[in-house]
């Protein structure tokens, strides 16, 4: 009997959903080839994709890098030629036709960019629809929640209009109702606001946030930087292969294909609240990149005892002192004392070739790493003189 994952909740006693999955969304070694007149095309390689429950994630990359595609495997429109996509509990690539079409329409919403609106329903019973289609509400309930899901988005007063006797931005927003008709935990968004006015498209995401708090997780496709930058989390694809994003910050001169390289020799590791990650005065190995959650840098005094001299957050990146300069490390860094972090950690070896490949980006990290050593002594002879 197949099994729905229940709304983003873990079923096992390890905390693992039920096929070993640690996330609400995972694809693994996830590839797409496609057979075209001119030979097969490969239009995924090797994706390995986490996102969890409540995120709000950005796909980003240029016209035919791959964005779509995998969306696409996201919501099970298409197929993986080999790998795996685990949504909660459920394994879609293993589900046949049927149960795609009654999965994905109780626990995806879909937006698309093109709204695919049915142009001879109203806008309510185009809300409507998903549920009809799934059977979920009782009959008599299901206009009263479309209307309800049509309030939400500022809709309500056209329900009964057809689809042509609204604008581009009002059929977007009757789109998203009609997304969440069924209560879907994710939303997936294709281009949302692609084909609106900068005034509506921020409208459009304003809208998206505020679903985000209610608890939703939404995955959405967007060639718009700015909207890019606001997300929790943005995911960089280039010729079929996902870049990590911080990489791409930390090292702007590299070319695509060099983060895309550096991206499959990582893998995220994650340390709990409180974990020390760098004890001071300890050989540095490697390099940290933070990707979620936050450290504090912690030095410790015989006079004061332990002081925080700073916190660091996503984006943020430390080891690069000692790697460039030798030595031991000047402070302590420990995980966040009440959400840990993440990190991405490259070794010394990896992370000196990347900075020998550009004087400019060497520079760049050079400067980086003589403000933070002079920060950190300057804390720690204030905190020695008041002592």
């Amino acid at each position: 009997m197949l099994r729905w994952f229940q709304r983003g909740k873990k079923q096992r006693a390890d905390g693992l959903y039920r096929y070993g999955n640690e996330r609400l969304i995972e694809l693994q070694d996830v590839i797409k080839t496609y057979d075209t007149a001119a030979g097969t095309f490969t239009a995924l390689k090797n994706i390995n994709l986490k996102v969890d429950d409540g995120e709000f994630v950005a796909i980003v990359g240029k016209s035919g890098s791959g964005k779509s595609t995998l969306i696409n495997m996201v919501t099970g429109i298409d197929r993986p030629t080999s790998g795996h996509v685990f949504i909660g509990d459920t394994a879609v690539h293993e589900l046949n036709e049927g149960q795609l079409a009654q999965w994905r329409g109780r626990n995806i919403g879909i937006i698309f960019q093109f709204f695919q609106l049915l142009p001879t329903l109203t806008v309510v019973e185009n809300v409507m629809l998903p549920m009809d289609f799934c059977n979920m509400y009782a009959p008599r309930e299901r206009r009263d929640r479309a209307m309800k899901l049509l309030e939400q988005v500022e809709m309500a007063e056209h329900a009964d209009k057809l689809p042509s006797a609204t604008s581009g931005g009002q059929q977007q927003r009757v789109a998203i109702a009609r997304a969440l008709a069924n209560d879907p935990p994710i939303l997936v968004a294709d281009e949302p606001t692609g084909n609106l006015d900068s005034r509506t498209a921020e409208s459009v995401f304003e809208l998206f946030e505020s679903l985000v708090e209610q608890g939703k997780t939404i995955v959405m496709v967007t060639h718009d930087q700015d909207l890019a930058k606001r997300v929790s989390r943005t995911v960089v694809i280039a010729d079929g292969q996902i870049i990590e994003q911080y990489l791409a910050r930390v090292f702007p001169s590299l070319s695509e294909a060099q983060l895309v390289e550096v991206t499959r020799e990582i893998e995220p590791r994650k340390y709990s609240a409180g974990e020390v990650i760098l004890h001071e005065g300890s050989t540095v190995e490697k390099f940290y990149i933070i990707i979620k959650g936050g450290v504090q840098v912690v030095i410790d005094q015989p006079q004061t005892g332990e002081i925080v001299v700073a916190s660091m957050g996503p984006g943020q990146y430390f080891g690069e002192v000692e790697l460039l300069h030798g030595g031991h490390s000047i402070a302590s860094i420990r995980a966040d004392l009440h959400h840990g972090v993440e990190v991405v950690e490259l070794d010394d070896d990896t992370f000196k070739r990347l900075a020998a490949q550009s004087s400019e980006l060497r520079a760049s990290v050079d400067r980086t790493a003589h403000e933070r050593a002079r920060e950190n002594l300057t804390a720690r002879g204030r905190k020695v003189h008041r002592g």
